[in-house]
């Protein structure tokens, strides 16, 4: 069994195919594909997400710093590389802004298992709304939005529109069941329909946020599009950073950005 990224910067080919989540689980540099079994987006809708020219998604942490997976990107430090596009669900609208990044901090001790956060700082910033993130474990539960320019089915291309689906929490013992050791339960929260399958990130959407409507009705961040088996696959739920975990570590690396 073969874990694979949801991100899409390990293959040129996963780069051409616009996804939800980075490539399906293949390595910390691999990002997934467009959400699977999901519906299009309207425009305006989610308003902060962030479509990144290495194959991944993100979400604005600030109006000008996106919140993304660490698989998705190189190592800390400056860095001119990466475009981030926003302001529509079409990547060929002519609506869409693209603004390059100056820099990269990837969480410290990263190696590829847990820790999977990063964030992005640009050269301008986006007139748009930010997605706050959680800061307890107390939205770590319900039904969970997934959006993502990802594959709609494993193996797939990326997508030109933004594409969204509804999951549910999988608790940390049954999604064990699937993933054994390569679960980190204080690191990663599960979500997804584990006996039937069919509704899933994939390649292309690693690095986008999954998230939730907090008491006030309003959207909050739980999780990072992280890893999976497959896309959608029965017994095997998708895996996401816990930003409940990593709340305060990802504020304290943000304030060094500004």
């Amino acid at each position: 069994m073969r874990h694979l990224g949801r991100g899409a910067a390990t293959a040129a080919a996963a780069l051409a195919a616009l996804s939800l989540q980075p490539a399906p689980y293949a390595s910390a540099s691999a990002s997934p594909v467009p959400v699977v079994g999901g519906t299009r987006v309207a425009e305006g809708q989610f308003p902060f997400m962030v479509h990144l020219s290495r194959g991944c998604g993100g979400a604005l942490y600030a109006k000008d710093i996106v919140l993304t997976a660490a698989h998705c990107v190189p190592a800390t430090g400056n860095n001119t590389s990466i475009t981030a596009t926003a302001g529509s669900i079409d990547l060929q609208s002519p609506r869409a802004v693209h603004i390059t990044s100056t820099k990269v901090l990837r969480a410290p001790g990263y190696h590829g298992k847990g820790k999977d956060w990063a964030l992005i700082k640009l050269a301008r910033p986006f007139e748009l709304p930010r997605l706050p993130i959680v800061t307890d474990t107390a939205y770590d539960q319900g039904n969970f939005t997934i959006v993502g320019w990802g594959s709609t089915s494993e193996d797939g291309g990326q997508e030109r529109y933004l594409r969204k689906a509804t999951v549910p929490y999988v608790p940390d013992d049954q999604c064990q069941k699937a993933y054994g050791t390569g679960l980190t339960p204080t690191d990663e929260i599960c979500a997804g329909y584990v006996d039937q399958g069919g509704t899933d990130t994939c390649q292309g959407d690693s690095g986008g946020p999954m998230f939730r409507k907090d008491d006030h009705g309003a959207w909050i961040q739980v999780g990072i599009v992280s890893w999976g088996q497959g896309c959608a696959e029965p017994g095997y739920p998708g895996i996401y950073t816990q930003l409940s975990t990593f709340a305060a570590d990802i504020e304290a690396a943000a304030d060094t950005l500004k």
